[in-house]
């Protein structure tokens, strides 16, 4: 099975709808993490972006960033009465703005503290729970002490981004640790982390024959087809022109949901900060676009992107030499 990766201010509602209306492969999309969800009140704020269990028949996971057992239940319970049936715990984001107040991985090296959200919060879930992490914050040490604990209890999922939170998306993934991972993991486990090509999979695949779930993250946005790619399903001969499509039915719905606010092209930009390195040149590519101050410089940046350049596919390789931000 292959999972989306959650991007903050990338795989949103708007994005997954359009993403699933284009493509196939996924077998769930896990959402940005939410916070700020301590009270009914500010829950209900994030209804609209929560609407959907599903889009095109691919489920839904909400990702829940926070360190506090009874705001997570308060979230849960919120997901469950909008008919979610699993949530995911962010035990993953390396920023330090997050990181710093012991949120996300930086939480991994505090394992009496997520031992005690556990202990706190299972009994009470009214769904299933996931947790997506990192080998540790400062080390892969950290990860170690955590398994014996989140063996205790009945998580769905690990979802296992196979670097240190220390070093964001850069240096290379452990697949050494990994491979420990899962021999020591009672639960099912997801590996995450650098995966641009088919290739690339197929080699990791090798290395760990027991594994059958993966989640993709900027290999996906740079080459949309790489689920299918991975999953040799038919493409069509046309690849830029499915590509093209995707690309004005995303802007159009996100240039929608804005009330066409110019926002939307701060959207646009950072999509294509990943989709223009399936370009032949995505230098020049995505510097037309970066420039747009309106939706009629946006829409020029796009013609020249397909008039004058050409689409090659399997961006997601490049990445291996710019790893900067991503799943």
């Amino acid at each position: 099975m292959l999972y989306m990766a959650p991007f903050q201010g990338i795989t949103t509602d708007v994005f997954r709808e359009v993403y699933t209306r284009h493509f196939t492969g996924i077998s769930k999309l896990f959402t940005p993490f939410y916070t700020q969800i301590d009270k009914a009140k500010t829950l209900r704020t994030k209804k609209t972006a929560l609407s959907k269990t599903s889009h095109n028949g691919v489920n839904v996971i909400p990702q829940v960033l926070s360190k506090n057992a009874d705001e997570m239940k308060l979230f849960a319970t919120f997901c469950s009465d909008l008919g979610f049936k699993e949530i995911n715990w962010n035990l993953g984001c390396p920023f330090p703005r997050v990181a710093n107040k012991q949120r996300g991985s930086g939480l991994l090296p505090h394992a009496e503290k997520i031992d005690s959200i556990l202990e706190k919060l299972m009994p009470a879930l009214p769904l299933q729970l996931s947790v997506k992490c990192r080998l540790g914050y400062h080390s892969p040490d950290e990860i170690f002490r955590l398994l014996p604990i989140f063996n205790k209890y009945p998580l769905t999922e690990l979802i296992v981004h196979s670097r240190l939170g220390v070093q964001m998306y850069k240096g290379e993934v452990n697949l050494n640790a990994f491979a420990d991972i899962v021999k020591l993991s009672d639960i099912k486990t997801c590996y995450n982390g650098d995966i641009f090509s088919k290739e690339n999979f197929s080699d990791i695949q090798k290395r760990f024959p027991g594994v059958n779930i993966w989640m993709l993250g900027r290999g996906l946005l740079a080459d949309p087809f790489l689920p299918m790619r991975i999953k040799e399903k038919n493409i069509d001969d046309n690849e830029v022109l499915i590509i093209r499509r995707y690309v004005d039915d995303l802007y159009y719905a996100y240039r929608q949901k804005m009330n066409d606010k110019p926002v939307a092209i701060n959207v646009m930009k950072e999509f294509w900060s990943y989709l223009s390195l399936s370009f032949d040149n995505p230098v020049k590519v995505f510097g037309k676009i970066k420039k747009a101050k309106n939706f009629d410089d946006y829409e020029d940046g796009v013609r020249f992107a397909f008039e004058q350049h050409k689409w090659i596919g399997n961006g997601g390789t490049r990445l291996a030499f710019h790893k900067s931000t991503g799943d």
